[in-house]
């Protein structure tokens, strides 16, 4: 396989504390129930003292203020059996709009420990999430919700290095040549994805957003921003075969131009559906 003879087998969690060792430091460590089930990742955290937010299974287990153990699941429903323990907030934009959901704050003997547990609004499914803030630092729902919702960029990281980029596409075997695959292809999603960025103000001509449900639509839709895929298209156009002048620009704008029309409508169908969450 071409394994460097001292590599030795890491865990996730030990590769996550590698990578921290570095010299990385967080607002939030945020990460999946591989991640949060692993007792030697947070003991390291809590002695660093980096707050976390990390994912739990159901059977996680706990020890609530009253000093009674339980699984996350019994605690949902022991402890936050009225509603009004509920409160509905957004885990930040995703790619359709606010992601709105239920969040309970369930504490723990342990003034620096909480529960944080994140209910879907239409089908009622649960996830749990193990929180750790050190002293000193701001201990708010609000605040962990922020860092609850990072995961979701960070899948699309992933998907978007997949699905546009080739991430997994290879038909490599050996170590060296899989890692020179991973590493050219993060490398292209990031030169596309910082472009995105730089370019966003400068090439954002929307509409402004709709604000009231029956309100008609603007003459002029605009142009979204230029995305990551479409700075991934542009690249590829200067290397393919030519085409008559303009063709890449003219099919460039009509896409941005019918997308950011999407959005428009988009945004006020939701309008109805995210007054009625938050009332």
């Amino acid at each position: 396989m071409g394994l460097p003879l001292d590599l030795e087998f890491r865990t996730k969690g030990q590769l996550a504390m590698d990578i921290y060792a570095d010299g990385m430091r967080f607002d939030f460590i945020c990460g999946d129930e591989v991640y949060g089930s692993c007792t030697q990742l947070r003991g390291f955290l809590e002695a660093e003292g980096q707050a976390y937010v990390l994912r739990v299974a159901s059977s996680f287990a706990i020890t609530a203020a009253a000093g009674t153990k339980l699984t996350c699941a019994e605690a949902v429903k022991r402890l936050v059996k009225d509603t009004r323990r509920w409160e509905v907030r957004s885990a930040g934009q995703g790619s359709e709009g606010e992601r709105w959901y239920a969040w309970a704050w369930i504490a723990t003997a342990s003034p620096r420990h909480h529960l944080l547990v994140r209910r879907h609004l239409k089908t009622a499914g649960l996830a749990f999430h193990y929180c750790y803030v050190p002293e000193g630092q701001p201990l708010t729902k609000p605040r962990l919700i922020r860092a609850a919702g990072l995961r979701w960029p960070a899948e699309e990281d992933f998907r978007s290095g997949k699905d546009r980029f080739g991430l997994d596409e290879s038909q490599v075997r050996l170590y060296t040549a899989i890692a020179r695959h991973t590493v050219l292809v993060m490398a292209a999603l990031a030169i596309c994805a910082i472009t995105a960025a730089q370019l966003a103000d400068r090439t954002d001509t929307q509409a402004p957003a709709p604000v009231t449900p029956d309100q008609p639509p603007p003459p002029e839709p605009g142009n979204i921003p230029l995305t990551i895929p479409e700075i991934r298209r542009l690249l590829a156009s200067r290397l393919a075969r030519s085409r008559s002048p303009g063709h890449a620009d003219h099919w460039l704008n009509w896409r941005r131009r019918h997308q950011a029309r999407s959005r428009w409508f988009h945004k006020r169908t939701r309008l109805n559906r995210d007054y009625a969450l938050v009332s």
